[in-house]
């Protein structure tokens, strides 16, 4: 081999026609991992081994054949793009490491096949979130999202489950697509108590739980491992539906890849579970709205109640006068405080953990009106996240009675075990209760009789004249100008009014 092969800047390799290797450059040796010299070695011993071995083909015959190739060399971990020059008895091999150019490529096909995945995923989506907007029952929010899922060429299939009525089971809402034999196995496990599937710790702790490859994973049991891999499944994401802090249920989705759910795929079904779990409560509440008759279900609450400790930290009698819930697990409570020891009541809240902050609202000679930022799970926030309302709740030195309104769906028994079994809620009594419904032009009429005419006038007034729009239309001054009155007692008339408009819309 001439001098300039030797120092040529690729990899160089004499081989003659009965494959021996005649002479070798340095880059030549260190492309193919050999660390002494090759020379009359056969070049199949001394080529490192890939899946087709086309070089080994090209020295078999009784000349040298000619050949451009790349190939994928395991023991080397590299990519060589090879070319083999032939001559009268002889042939030259030239070698390139391509490794990073093969990588570059392979990352690129791969970031636009998951671009294009990851838009399909999204139009899926899209498709569920806005069916589940117009949902009006659970079964059709768990059909839809199962054939959402299921029967598209993206999964195998999907299944939703919801816990069963006073127990952490999971019972079968709905499932759509190829469930071959694993979706029995996985039915199987959920009624196994020895034994834990992901979708029951998504449920347990309100989180996406993700499991690929599916088969060679402990955190499945076996007889699902062993039915996936029959039919072929390689992965699985278990999706809670989410709503504040209760969990209605769970999705469970299966597929055929080993990396099938990509980290921006997962957020993706992340939002799923909540968009679910919102529709689900909401149609709870349409019901219980809707209803021309509720369950009113009674309670006793002992120590675990945030407010039944204060009310026995303060010997005092404590109502519950209103709520407002706050994100997932904040809940502003109005309270009523027989007593007028204020310091008391502040330093009292403060001492007790899951009240975030307190404050005094109103004062009179017979108790205080407290607004109260409770945090962490409770049974007032259970009942609005379960589609009831709290209809009243009273606490007097250690103990507390809460009344609640449900909907007649069905769901009566499951609601009041569940409160009773997370909250340490005693069931006491349970009772339906007809409702009137009033209509539009009855709730005007009411409120007509309420308001004197006076407020009506300064309502109406004020209303047409844009001052409570943003930006203001008119401003106090004005619009008591227009009515020849002071902005004082304009003020007076607008607040007295408002006041009875909203104990009419909000105090039942």
């Amino acid at each position: 081999m001439d001098e300039r092969l030797q120092q040529a800047p690729i990899g160089v390799l004499d081989v003659s026609t009965d494959g021996t290797v005649s002479d070798s450059n340095e880059i030549g040796r260190t492309l193919i991992g050999v660390t002494t010299d090759p020379t009359g070695e056969p070049v199949a011993d001394v080529f490192p081994r890939s899946v087709d071995d086309t070089l080994v083909a090209a020295f078999e015959g009784e000349s040298v054949t000619e050949v451009d190739f790349e190939e994928y060399y395991p023991d080397l971990e590299r990519w060589l793009a090879v070319s083999v020059v032939a001559f009268e008895e002889a042939g030259t091999v030239y070698l390139r490491d391509v490794t990073e150019r093969r990588r570059e490529r392979q990352s690129l096909q791969q970031l636009r096949q998951e671009r294009e995945r990851t838009a399909l995923i999204d139009d899926v989506l899209s498709d569920i979130l806005t069916a589940l907007v117009d949902a009006t029952s659970r079964e059709e929010i768990a059909e839809t999202i199962c054939r959402g899922l299921g029967e598209t060429e993206l999964y195998e299939f999907a299944w939703v489950g919801e816990r069963d009525m006073g127990r952490d089971d999971l019972a079968v809402r709905a499932v759509a697509g190829e469930t071959g034999e694993t979706f029995g196995a996985v039915r199987d496990a959920v009624d196994d108590e020895t034994v834990a599937t992901p979708e029951e710790r998504a449920v347990e702790s309100g989180r996406l739980q993700t499991v690929q490859p599916l088969t060679a994973s402990s955190a499945v049991p076996e007889s699902v491992r062993t039915a996936g891999f029959a039919d072929g499944v390689q992965s699985t994401l278990a999706i809670p539906l989410v709503y504040g802090s209760n969990v209605h249920g769970v999705v469970g989705v299966y597929a055929g890849g080993t990396e099938t759910f990509s980290e921006r795929e997962r957020a993706s079904f992340e939002t799923l579970g909540e968009v679910a779990g919102f529709a689900i409560t909401a149609v709870r509440n349409r019901n219980l709205l809707l209803s021309d008759s509720v369950a009113e279900v009674t309670f006793e609450l002992g120590e675990s109640s945030v407010l039944t400790r204060l009310s026995q930290s303060l010997d005092s009698t404590l109502k519950l006068e209103g709520m407002v819930p706050q994100g997932d697990d904040t809940l502003l409570c109005f309270v009523s405080v027989e007593g007028d020891d204020i310091e008391r009541i502040c330093d009292t809240t403060a001492d007790i953990e899951a009240i975030e902050g307190a404050r005094i609202i109103s004062e009179s000679e017979t108790g205080r009106t407290v607004e109260l930022t409770v945090g962490g799970g409770t049974p007032l926030l259970a009942v609005a996240s379960l589609g009831g309302t709290v209809r009243r709740a009273a606490f007097d030195n250690g103990t507390g009675r809460l009344v609640v309104d449900l909907p007649t769906d069905g769901d009566v028994r499951r609601i009041v075990e569940t409160i009773s079994r997370e909250y340490d809620a005693e069931f006491v009594a349970k009772a339906e209760r007809e409702r009137s419904v009033t209509t539009a032009r009855e709730f005007r009429d009411e409120l007509d009789d309420r308001l004197t005419e006076r407020q009506h006038t300064v309502l109406r007034t004020a209303y047409l004249a844009d001052y409570f729009e943003s930006p203001r239309g008119s401003t106090a001054e004005e619009v008591a100008s227009s009515l020849d009155i002071t902005g004082s007692t304009l003020l007076y008339h607008l607040r007295a009014g408002q006041r009875k408009l909203l104990d009419a819309y909000l105090a039942e």
